[in-house]
């Protein structure tokens, strides 16, 4: 989704700390279009609070996740279960998974 790109692009290209509600404010007006106010306001409230703890539950459920870091790697629109993996992974861990979704999507 553009949010997802949007909040990556800020996170690893241009270092931003998205833990930070001003941060996440300004990167939502600026690059989302969408309102500073509602953004703080949603953002400074306990709104979406039980479905973040619901899908935190959904994912401990559906991939067995205990502990972190815990990761999720499949492309988007794939039918295919996505790769899981848990703990630290060496780089070509990654590299392999990474291969082997791009041929599938390819496919």
């Amino acid at each position: 989704s553009t949010s997802n790109k949007v909040l990556f692009e800020a996170i690893y290209e241009e270092g931003e700390n998205i833990s930070l509600i001003d941060t996440l404010v300004r990167i939502a007006a600026d690059k989302l279009s969408l309102s500073s106010d509602e953004v703080r306001s949603y953002l400074e409230s306990d709104a979406g609070g039980a479905e973040i703890e619901n899908d935190i539950n959904n994912g401990r459920r559906k991939y067995s996740i205990s502990g972190v870091p815990f990761f999720v790697i499949g492309s988007e629109g794939n039918e295919q279960l996505p790769y899981a993996m848990s703990g630290a992974q060496s780089p070509n861990t990654f590299l392999r998974t990474f291969a082997t979704v791009l041929e599938e999507k390819d496919e």
